[in-house]
């Protein structure tokens, strides 16, 4: 297992592969044994994996109850990263979700109580509602490190335009900064790579891929009769290929695995990877984190890029159709742009 950096306004040294927990338990009525969830945390921290992702969501609370039950003395060399936004009940109440800072602070403490640890190395407002200031997210993940509840704070399914003002006004006020950023990103989900991943890297921020198999469809098991998440979690969190684009992706994403003697999954976490990101890998058996440890092996050639690339690309979007445009960045360049040196960094 090989780590990074998360970001550049860290020193926080994570590994590549980030075990996500959302099939932790059974209350979803889809998920792991407790026993299994125990046989897949101590193989991911036996191949060197350190990053731990959970959520009080995540089957309902369960899954922050059996990690503070199984972590006991490896938690200290291991980062733990939990979120807030919908609470751990099937039916969250008014006060117990949002972004607020009201339900932000009564559910680190829940956390904290459930995991059996003092404190969260990051702490994640787990998406967007829409309706809570970003001066209240902001002074509630301050008031938090102070009190040393967390130590790195993150946004996962936010907007571009809502991180990079959460993250330059905590720049400009010096509170704790906006480290790490997280998404859905896959061969059949690269919406992302229009403005989240740009902006990411421009501002420093690490940034963890959720779903990188499209809930299981990338890895071609849907086409043999398996089910899964596709109904086990009622279709959420799952890509269906219903397009002839996305079949045309995984049928070279299986061709790719068939000439390296790879698997699917594998490859279509290689690629993840081969963007910048940490996937977060959600296996249910040790069966399956097994076969998406192999991906840290897996470094794809330029060609096989390509062809993924290809194969899965997007229309550009405005303005990126225009400023992107080759004839419009020579403009922009004096029509000299051949001449200059690269490569350019995202500016922000």
């Amino acid at each position: 297992m090989r780590y990074h950096l998360l970001g550049t306004h860290t020193g926080l040294r994570v590994s590549e592969l980030v075990l996500g927990t959302g099939t932790f338990g059974t209350r979803w009525g889809h998920g792991a044994s407790f026993d299994e969830t125990r046989r897949i945390l101590t193989r991911y921290i036996e191949a060197g994996g350190n990053f731990i992702d959970t959520a009080d969501s995540y089957q309902f609370g369960e899954s922050e109850e059996w990690l503070g039950q199984l972590l006991g003395k490896n938690r200290p060399e291991l980062v733990l990263a939990s979120k807030y936004t919908m609470g751990a009940t099937p039916q969250s109440t008014l006060a117990g979700s949002g972004n607020s800072r009201k339900n932000m602070i009564t559910s680190v403490e829940a956390s904290l109580k459930r995991l059996k640890t003092d404190y969260l190395d990051l702490y994640w407002v787990h998406f967007s509602d829409g309706m809570t200031p970003t001066d209240e997210i902001l002074r509630g993940f301050d008031d938090l490190a102070r009190a040393g509840k967390i130590l790195y704070a993150g946004l996962s399914d936010f907007p571009a335009w809502r991180v990079s003002r959460m993250a330059t006004l905590a720049e400009l006020r010096n509170q704790i900064p906006v480290a790490a950023l997280q998404v859905e990103h896959s061969l059949v989900q690269r919406t992302t790579e229009q403005e989240l991943l740009p902006m990411a890297d421009a501002l420093g921020m690490g940034v963890l891929a959720w779903s990188p198999l499209g809930g299981g469809m990338l890895t071609g098991k849907y086409r043999n009769g398996e089910t899964g998440r596709a109904e086990g979690m009622g279709g959420r969190v799952f890509q269906p290929e219903n397009s002839a684009q996305r079949t045309a992706i995984l049928d070279t994403v299986i061709a790719i695995a068939n000439e390296l003697g790879v698997t699917p999954g594998q490859v279509a976490i290689a690629w993840v990877a081969g963007k910048g990101s940490l996937p977060i890998i959600g296996p249910r058996t040790v069966v399956q984190l097994d076969d998406n440890l192999a991906a840290s092996s897996l470094v794809l050639s330029a060609d096989d890029l390509h062809r993924l690339d290809t194969v899965s690309a997007l229309e550009p979007v405005f303005p990126y159709s225009m400023i992107h445009a080759p004839e419009t960045r020579n403009r922009a360049c004096g029509g000299l742009l051949s001449q200059i040196e690269g490569p350019m960094r995202t500016v922000a």
